[in-house]
């Protein structure tokens, strides 16, 4: 039987009755029907209100908006810390914040780094919007322009993935740290159907209309294809236990890294991973080895 935070975290999982009712309704009558509102379920991130240990990080953050050319949204950006020696860029995932990493954050500054992080199109502060991948990446890039290079880019779930596409697609850092990040978007497309309880013929639907509104494939995404070709050192941080990204996503993205190291926790889960004490101290250990 599961223990009562893995089954309060499925529930968190769970997609409302109401939702997957009318995307079964939608599929009775039309298949290209229930594909569109799958898509726009898939592309629209909730918006939660910042727990109380994010607040410090969001009052004493200098917030600038940030115009992305490509996509032509804007997004909220955090400048969080003193000028330092060092710049680390931290990446949030999907549905989160720019002070969601605020525990990696705080750590990051005592060790003489000043980060930057931003609420992605759609998310936190940012103007409510469609969102997805390719705009987290552009993000990256429109802050590396403006205030890099970085020395650091940490990214978490989706945000872990746009941090492994970004640096093979050529952004500047010199290490990089991804926790709980997703590997082959097929797969999650696949898992966010299955969860709607819809025919199993709608992802390679979604999958077709996503590949000609962006004129590239899915697979030109994946991550642990886009790791082999990474040459900087990167710690990959995943939970045995994590019910939303399955462990195995972060072995096969290690595996295909030339300069990886891994580390695998238990009963973090998703999120309590970015806060866990021990995490933290790995995190210490990979950006500065020298003092062991």
């Amino acid at each position: 039987m599961a223990s009562n935070a893995t089954a309060k975290h499925r529930q968190n999982l769970e997609i409302p009755k109401p939702i997957r009712l009318a995307g079964k309704t939608l599929q009775f009558f039309s298949l290209q029907w229930a594909t569109r509102f799958a898509m726009n379920l898939f592309t629209t991130p909730l918006k939660f209100k910042a727990p109380k240990r994010e607040l410090e990080m969001d009052q004493k953050s200098e917030k600038t908006r940030i115009w992305l050319p490509k996509c032509k949204k804007d997004i909220i950006a955090y400048h969080y810390g003193a000028p330092k020696t060092k710049k680390a860029l931290l990446v949030h995932g999907w549905n989160g914040r720019g002070t969601q990493l605020v525990t990696i954050a705080n750590m990051l500054l005592k060790k003489d780094y000043k980060t930057i992080s931003f609420d992605a199109t759609g998310h936190g502060r940012s103007p409510k919007n469609k969102s997805n991948m390719t705009e987290f990446i552009e993000a990256c890039f429109v802050l590396q322009e403006k205030h890099g290079p970085f020395d650091l880019i940490i990214g978490h779930s989706l945000g872990g993935m746009a941090t492994i596409n970004a640096i093979k697609q050529g952004l500047n850092v010199k290490k990089a740290i991804i926790i709980g990040s997703g590997d082959v978007v097929q797969d999650i497309i696949s898992d966010f159907v299955k969860q709607l309880e819809l025919s199993p013929q709608i992802a390679p639907m979604m999958q077709s209309r996503f590949e000609k509104h962006f004129n590239q494939t899915m697979e030109s995404f994946c991550v642990h294809q886009a790791a082999a070709h990474i040459d900087i050192p990167v710690l990959v941080i995943h939970d045995e236990n994590d019910l939303d990204v399955p462990v195995t996503a972060a072995q096969r993205i290690y595996e295909n890294l030339k300069n990886g190291e891994i580390m695998i926790t238990k009963n973090l889960g998703h999120r309590k991973i970015l806060g866990d004490k021990t995490v933290i101290e790995r995190i210490k250990t990979f950006i500065n080895p020298s003092q062991l």
